[in-house]
């Protein structure tokens, strides 16, 4: 998930792995850094015999809501 920040770049958060967050100065860098740090951090899994988490069944969708006041 990218998430434009108000003074510029994009903090990427990776729901199913807690904790992976990262950020990169264009949308590009951003995801580059988020590849760099699941990669990382399920190696770190891996190496302490934890499970990888596994999202089979994950519907993701986007809604959008006026407010009126």
């Amino acid at each position: 998930m990218l998430r434009r920040e108000p003074e510029g770049g994009y903090t990427v958060l990776v729901p199913s792995l807690p904790g992976c967050i990262t950020y990169g100065k264009t949308v590009e860098e951003a995801i580059q850094m988020a590849k760099d740090a699941i990669r990382v951090y399920i190696e770190s899994l891996i190496e302490d015999g934890d499970a990888v988490p596994v999202e089979e069944e994950l519907l993701e969708c986007r809604l959008t809501v006026e407010a009126h006041a």
